[in-house]
């Protein structure tokens, strides 16, 4: 029901309740479309009472101002007001009711409430009805569901037979196709080989003639039809003739078969020929005039002769770096400068960096008119590859390496055999540099490595041999270089010297051992170890290469240092001879003893001096030795290690090739010692004196300074010992200051044998022990320090009464033999027959 109906109803029912408030009116009438659509509790149950509300609302306020505030508890239960004691008393117990309409209400709800009891009833039969519609309707639709599915089911079964049937005439439909297309391609066989037949027949007419050929072999238009049918006669024909000619002992209509074939072989090759020459002078038409597109279509139809090996060897063959001359030319002037001028290493490398760029380039721009033209770009590239590098840099190179004779060397004036290395070294380099750029560019299934390897391998044949050759030849102009300047020298300080005082060092301290100079042969090495690097790519070759370049400098290093100490040994045992040469005898004059004392003298600082250069030549020796070694660990180890037992073998070579200088240093400083001892010697004998250790006992208070010879030889070891504190090093100081420690303690007892000792000369003498002890105790050798120190024990006996003696020894009975000699010293040796006493001592 529509919302105007309703209010129209709703306004219908608001009067019959307003009447039956008053007058018992008939109950309202509820529809049951009032219950429809959007429903609503509240706005029914407002449109049953609104009509009675409005009147009570207002007489609500009319009692509200007649009587004042009323409150919730005035109210009684049963709707009335309850009044105040006043107005209880005035009203005399009279009470009004609060809501005058709520017995017209009630009547509305039970009427209200009876008519929804009927819409209920009325309803539920709705329902029921309703109900038993829908489940026959159901069951209508079910039936006509199973009837669908059944026609469904009917329907697929029929197109899955219809799929089938269509299935089966496809494939028979296909089966057809192939066999049309069999035979369409067997008609078109057929077609072709009567087409072939006829063509063969004509190329089988006779030999040589070529005239009454059809058109297609003559039409400019139709070569490329042409030559392929050309190719495919003429590999039918050679075939034929081929198998043809196994059996010739076959019928004769075979061999006359044979025959004609040979006469269509003969022309088909005459045919194919000239065809070929005419697409190649097409090719090198379009060639010049750039015309990619017809060259491209020659070299496509030229692709059918030989795989088109004659057009890309044609096209390569005619690049101008290949036939002009004054590329070559251009070539030779850029590496190699000017005729007479000889080029260096760095020239040449820069001038092979500028040429291997421009055949990179052009090469480059080769690559990009291939693409365009070949059919098979890759193998041409690596024809044009494999032309660059085996006629371009072939003739360069066999310019620039010329390899000389192991027998009679370039001279060093001309660079000598380094000279040809550095420059195979730079050509190597630059080459290889080349051949990653052109593989980059792109060089087809061509190996660059392998070609460029084969570019070198008559020069790295003889490689080893030749680089042992070069330092060979190094150290021998250098040791030229340095005798010359040593005989310079030497004539230089003989003429103003002459052979005065040290004279004799002067023309060996310039061949003295250089660090520099082994530093030069170690660089030599090093340059010679980068080049076996650079050419040996086996780890196995490269050792073998590096440890005999090594050995040369082993070789070199201790011939070097073997010959600079035999020099310097020269120069002690040159010393020793003037020594020697100046011994005189007693009996001489005083003139010719001064003579001698200032020849001893020269002798003495030719010695010293000859002393100095040995510590030098020692010192350099060991510096040497130990840039060697450094070198040694720091750059060839690493290249020797991957092959086994290389290592170990390279030690033991270093360790035997300074076996030699090891040996003359070992004589070279047994020579120092002895002049050392020599000098020691002639000092004490000059400058000792009998009264030193016998002075007289005149009453003067003794001198406790050590002698004169004492404080000369301590000067003299002090000075010249310098020079060996900082030569040697380790225990070869050690062993060198052991041995002359003991060396001057077995002198100085034999020079003491000579004088005899009161007790002022044993006091002067202990001082002098005092003081040798004092100096040899800087040789940090304890053995020494323990004889030093005995001594000093043993001078107490020229010191304490003879009685006392015994008592000296008592701790020490080692020294008892040595301080026998030394009791006999002294001056009342006799006197007080110590020697009895002794006798009885040492029994006792």
């Amino acid at each position: 029901m529509k919302d105007g109906s309703r209010d129209g109803v709703r306004s219908q029912r608001g009067e019959r309740m307003s009447k039956s408030s008053s007058t018992n009116a008939p109950p309202l009438i509820l529809d049951i479309d009032d219950f429809k659509g959007d429903f609503s509790f509240d706005a029914l149950f407002g449109n049953l009472v609104n009509e009675l509300l409005p009147s009570f609302q207002e007489e609500d306020m009319d009692n509200a101002e007649g009587h004042g505030t009323i409150g919730a508890n005035d109210v009684l239960p049963n709707g009335s007001l309850r009044l105040s004691s006043d107005a209880g008393k005035s009203a005399q117990g009279l009470v009004m009711p609060l809501f005058p309409e709520v017995d017209a209400l009630l009547a509305l709800f039970k009427d209200s409430c009876k008519e929804l009891i009927e819409l209920r009833t009325q309803i539920d039969a709705r329902l029921n009805n309703l109900k038993k519609e829908v489940s026959v309707q159901d069951s209508k639709h079910r039936k006509t569901l199973a009837e669908l599915e059944k026609g469904v089911d009917g329907l697929f079964g029929s197109f899955a037979r219809l799929d089938s049937r269509i299935s089966s005439v496809g494939q028979t439909a296909a089966k057809i196709g192939d066999h049309l297309q069999s035979a369409d391609a067997q008609r078109e066989t057929a077609s072709q080989t009567i087409d072939l037949i006829k063509y063969l027949m004509e190329f089988n007419s006779s030999p040589g003639d070529l005239m009454e050929l059809s058109p297609l072999f003559s039409d400019d238009s139709r070569v490329a039809e042409a030559a392929s049918i050309a190719q495919k006669l003429r590999s039918f024909a050679e075939e034929d003739v081929g198998r043809k000619g196994i059996g010739v002992a076959s019928a004769t209509g075979n061999a006359t078969a044979s025959r004609g074939l040979e006469v269509a072989v003969a022309n088909l090759q005459d045919y194919c020929n000239e065809l070929e020459n005419r697409l190649l002078s097409r090719f090198d038409a379009a060639s010049q005039r750039r015309e990619l597109s017809t060259m491209a279509e020659c070299a496509k139809i030229l692709s059918q002769f030989n795989r088109g090996s004659s057009a890309m060897q044609h096209y390569v063959a005619t690049r101008p770096m290949f036939i002009d001359v004054e590329v070559m030319n251009a070539d030779s002037r850029l590496v190699l400068g000017e005729q007479g001028s000889p080029a260096s290493p760095s020239d040449v490398a820069r001038g092979l960096s500028s040429l291997y760029k421009e055949i990179t380039d052009t090469v480059r721009k080769e690559s990009a008119t291939i693409m365009a033209v070949f059919p098979s770009p890759n193998e041409v590239m690596s024809i044009l590859v494999q032309r660059v590098l085996e006629q371009r840099v072939t003739a360069l190179l066999d310019k620039l390496l010329q390899q000389p004779s192991l027998v009679n060397l370039p001279p060093m004036e001309e660079g000598g055999l380094l000279l040809y290395l550095r420059m195979l070294a730079v050509a190597y380099e630059k080459t290889q540099e080349l051949a990653r750029d052109l593989r980059t560019v792109g060089c087809g299934d061509l190996d660059v490595d392998g070609l460029t390897e084969s570019l070198f391998s008559g020069h790295k044949e003889d490689y080893p041999e030749y680089e042992r050759a070069s330092l060979r030849q190094l150290y021998k102009a250098k040791m030229e270089e340095l005798r010359a300047e040593g005989q310079l020298s030497e004539s230089s300080g003989s003429g103003t010297i002459g052979r005065s005082k040290g004279a004799s060092i002067v023309a060996t301290s310039h061949q003295q051992i250089s660090v520099t100079v082994v530093t030069e042969f170690v660089r030599w090495n090093e340059e010679a170890i980068s080049r076996c690097s650079l050419f040996s790519s086996q780890p196995a070759i490269l050792a073998s290469n590096v440890k005999a370049v090594f050995t040369c400098l082993l070789d070199q290093v201790s011939q070097y240092i073997t010959e600079g100490l035999e020099r310097a040994r020269d120069g002690l045992t040159e010393a020793a001879a003037l020594r020697e040469r100046f011994v005189l005898g007693t009996s001489v004059s005083r003139r010719v003893a001064a003579a001698a004392a200032s020849a001893a003298e020269a002798a003495a600082a030719a010695g010293e001096s000859s002393f100095r250069s040995f510590m030098v030549a020692v010192q350099r020796c060991a510096s040497s030795v130990a840039i060697v070694q450094q070198y040694f660990a720091n750059s060839i180890s690493r290249l020797l290690l991957p092959v086994e037992g290389a290592h170990a073998a390279s030690c033991e070579e270093m360790a035997t090739a300074m076996a030699s200088a090891e040996a003359a240093a070992y004589k070279g400083l047994q020579q120092c010692i002895d002049t050392v001892m020599a000098e020691v010697e002639r000092l004490l004998s000059a400058e000792q004196k009998a009264t030193d250790y016998r002075s007289p006992d005149d009453g003067i208070a003794p001198d406790h300074r050590p002698t004169n010879a004492c404080t000369r030889v301590v000067a003299y070891l002090s000075r010249v010992l310098e020079a060996s504190f900082t030569a040697l090093e380790g225990l070869n100081k050690q062993a060198f200051l052991t041995e002359l420690g003991n060396r001057l303690h077995k002198l100085l007892l034999n020079h003491w044998q000579k004088f005899t000792f009161n007790p002022s000369g044993g006091l002067r003498l202990k001082r002098d022990i005092t003081e040798y002890g004092e100096f040899v105790r800087s040789f940090n050798a304890p053995s020494i320090d323990e004889k030093f120190e005995l001594l000093g024990i043993m001078a107490n006996v020229f010191i304490v009464a003879p009685e006392s003696l015994s008592s000296l020894f008592e701790g020490t009975p080692s020294i008892r033999k040595d301080a026998q000699r030394f009791i006999e010293l002294r001056d009342d040796y006799k006197s007080a027959k110590l020697a009895s006493k002794l006798s009885s001592l040492w029994a006792a």
